[in-house]
């Protein structure tokens, strides 16, 4: 792979190296230089005239720097391996952000999907890579250039199999727009478990702020309800929706979202939920002492994703299978 060159921003340093250290390579050497008025300068320090490169950087926001700022760095850094010579760059993005926001559901509205791809687009990007972004069909419609989406469902249900042995299970969407997520994860569930899986989901609406809607629809009772969902901010909808399965009978709820963006009041709003455990994927790492990991203990659990990234990069590079990938899992 002496053509491959895999960058690793900011905070990703260490899933960058996890990936690195996958693929067998090393993480390349760059620049990432504050001023004094915090402007910064981002560039390769070693040649990419020609290469494959990957540039990685999840876009959570984090202390003292926002989804915004982390954008701008990656498009600024794009643009430097781009006016090197780069053949062909690919942002790998395991938390694309802006990404909720994907259609108009009141006047005026900002369609910020389409806009961030188009400042993609700008800065010559070849593909985008992420994991479980918010809805894949606005992601793949607003982008022009290439995107490569990838799921966490076989690391998911490899993971649940064991846990949920030989009880019944059921697979709840807290949503009527994540039941698409939630219909895929439950039949590769069903083919791995060799049995069948039921399904449920509950109903919600969100405006200004506010999240209302009752409905349940689906059969718990005496089941392992697994709640899947892309991820978890503030924990209320995790929350609402895992109350309402014990309601309808669940045995035990599970929680299962790929990004743990946990913001403050998600340790108070977890923590009191009737949850027995909530997993998620080091997509967006937690920080030392997070709150919410404190406030869960030992009903959390953590699944590392670098080798699927770096599976997925080595078969782009190679042009290799990744819909294969995806279907069989890493």
């Amino acid at each position: 792979m002496n053509d491959l060159s895999l960058f690793a921003l900011g905070s990703s340093r260490p899933f960058g190296e996890a990936v690195a250290k996958t693929l067998g390579v090393a993480v390349a050497p760059m620049e990432d230089r504050s001023f004094e008025d915090s402007e910064y300068k981002l560039r390769p320090l070693a040649s990419v005239r020609g290469h494959d490169v990957y540039a990685l950087f999840s876009l959570h926001g984090e202390a003292g720097a926002s989804s915004a700022d982390k954008l701008l760095k990656l498009l600024f850094f794009i643009g430097a391996l781009k006016d090197s010579g780069a053949a062909r760059v690919t942002a790998v993005v395991p938390y694309l952000c802006f990404s909720r926001k994907d259609r108009r559901t009141k006047p005026r509205d900002p369609i910020t999907t389409r806009y961030v791809a188009q400042l993609f687009e700008a800065m010559r990007t070849d593909a985008v890579m992420t994991i479980d972004v918010h809805n894949i069909a606005a992601f793949e419609n607003a982008f022009r250039c290439e995107t490569i989406p990838l799921d966490a469902h076989a690391l998911f249900a490899r993971h649940f199999l064991p846990v949920i042995g030989d009880a019944p299970a059921a697979v709840v969407s807290p949503d009527l727009g994540g039941e698409k997520r939630a219909e895929l994860f439950r039949q590769r569930l069903e083919r791995m478990l060799r049995r069948p899986v039921a399904k449920a989901f509950m109903d919600k609406t969100r405006s200004e702020g506010r999240v209302s809607g009752d409905i349940f629809a689906g059969d718990v009772a005496g089941c392992d309800a697994i709640i899947l969902d892309d991820l978890i901010a503030g924990g209320g909808t995790a929350a609402r929706t895992a109350a309402a399965c014990r309601a309808h009978g669940a045995a035990r709820v599970f929680v299962a979202a790929t990004h743990g963006v946990f913001v403050r009041k998600a340790a108070e709003t977890l923590g009191a939920a009737p949850v027995d455990r909530v997993v998620i994927t080091d997509a967006v790492p937690l920080r030392e002492g997070d709150a919410t990991a404190c406030s869960l203990e030992d009903r959390l659990t953590i699944i590392p994703i670098a080798g699927l990234f770096a599976e997925a990069i080595r078969r782009r590079h190679e042009n290799g299978s990744i819909t294969r990938l995806l279907e069989e899992g890493p």
